[in-house]
This record gives structure tokens, sequence and C-alpha cells, in this order.
């Protein structure tokens, strides 16, 4: 089947304010353009749907839906790729979303929108994409808040070589060796070290941090992006001591370390 006969598989990036006790106005976190293409999509894959009708809710605020919310056609993503991922990575198989993409197929567009932020980045949806390139469809990725772009470039660490590596451990002593294995890869090649953490691990995660990490390393954490309450600090370990954590239970954060 030719391109021209198949539909557009369109990213849709979120804002970053999912399970935050505010939100931020929809308007001021994503471009015009982003929301008018969305309000033009009826099919959807999705981490979950209810998520995605909340969203689809507060763009139809701003910009009439081509169709009611009840009559947009949602599909989720399954469960256990959620936080294991969809790409074959940690010993998971690849998940074949060609099924998912039925509605590309017969010419409709379609959406593919996470919880938060850019799907496929730090977020599964990289089988829906890979799926899509494969049928041949066109693949368009609209403009919106990355967490962990925002988070780098507001960090003062190296922008120029970095990585993220999703979530840290929880058992603390995996943990505590994974923070001095980043942290040697972070001194040794100047590579920042972006990840992540659910919320209310937070504070394990700050003293993990704190008891861990060499005295000269930079440490930076940036939390509730986007919102009126957004805080971006960094700081050598050394003046961090005796700083409370600054990402609290409920609020989304992205750490980071490095030189």
């Amino acid at each position: 089947m030719s391109a021209a006969a198949l539909g557009t598989l369109y990213l849709v990036p979120a804002p970053l304010d999912f399970g935050c006790a505010s939100q931020a106005p929809l308007s001021d976190a994503l471009p015009a353009g982003t929301l008018q293409q969305a309000a033009q999509i009826t099919h959807w894959v999705c981490e979950n749907a209810k998520s995605c009708r909340a969203y689809l809710k507060r763009i139809d605020a701003l910009h009439p839906l081509a169709a009611p919310l009840q009559a947009q056609q949602i599909a989720e993503l399954p469960r256990e790729v959620h936080k294991k991922g969809d790409h074959g990575s940690q010993g998971q198989a690849r998940l074949d979303a060609r099924s998912l993409l039925a509605p590309l197929l017969a010419g409709h567009d379609m959406g593919l929108v996470s919880e938060a932020g850019m799907p496929a980045v730090a977020d599964p949806g990289s089988s829906v994409v890979r799926a899509a390139h494969d049928l041949g469809a066109r693949v368009v990725p609209l403009v919106g808040p990355v967490s962990l772009l925002l988070t780098l470039a507001a960090s003062g660490l190296n922008g120029q070589n970095f990585a993220f590596v999703g979530y840290l451990p929880q058992d603390g002593a995996e943990r505590a060796q994974r923070i001095r294995a980043l942290e040697a890869l972070a001194l040794k090649t100047g590579q920042t070290q972006l990840f992540i953490e659910t919320p209310y691990r937070n504070a394990a995660l700050w003293q993990a941090l704190l008891h861990t990490l060499q005295p000269s390393t930079r440490l930076a954490v940036a939390a509730g992006l986007t919102l009126a309450s957004a805080q971006v600090h960094s700081r050598s370990v050394r003046d961090w001591q005796g700083h409370a954590v600054p990402a609290d239970k409920h609020t989304p954060a992205v750490w980071a370390l490095g030189q």
C-alpha cells in the first residue's frame, strides 16, 4: 500500500502536570499548532484511556474535537510495557504493535500519546512508531515539552554528551552500586547521566544520592516542570548537604548528575 493511502501517525506530546496537584494552562505548555492537530485526530494509542480522555477534554476546551469524546477510538498499550518498555530491553520481547495501527491501514490519521511529555521518550511507544515505519506510514512528531531536555538545559551539566538511564534499582545496595557506576562514567567521560523515579520514592533516592556520591559531583533536580511551582536546582553534593529533599512525594522529578 502506498504511503498516500495510509493515515499519518502523529506523536502528540502531553503536558507534564500528570499526577500533580495543579495543572498548567494547556496553551502555556503546548503550541497552538500541536493542539489544533491533536483536535483533528479521532484514533489514538495511549498508555491509559482515562488519562487520554482527560487530555482530549482539555484540548476540546481550546480547540473543538473533530469527533465527540465518546466517539474517539482509543486503544491502550499492554499494561506490561508501561514500566518495562516495549522495545525489547531488559530481557523483554519486542511488542508487535501492528495490530494497534489498523486504522492507519484504513486511511485514518492516528495519535500516539503518553500520560506526560513526548511519547516513546522515557515512556513506552517506540513499538508503535516502529510498526508505523514498517507499514510505510508517515510519522510526524509534534512540538511539546520533553522533561529530560528541559532538565538538561537547566542543569548546567554537559549538554553535548548525555544519557538517559531510566529508573535506578529499588534495592538499597543495588541502587548504591548503580549510582557509583553512573558517577564513575560521568566523571571519566563527562557524560551527564539523567534518571527518574516514582514520586513517592523521591526522598529515598535523595538520601541514597547524598550518601553515595562524591562531594564534588554535581547533582541537579527538576520538579514540576512547566508548572508555576516548578523548581530546578543544581549544586555540588557537598553544597546539597543539609538541604531538604527538593522534590516532594507527589511531584514528578528528573534527576541528573555529572561534572
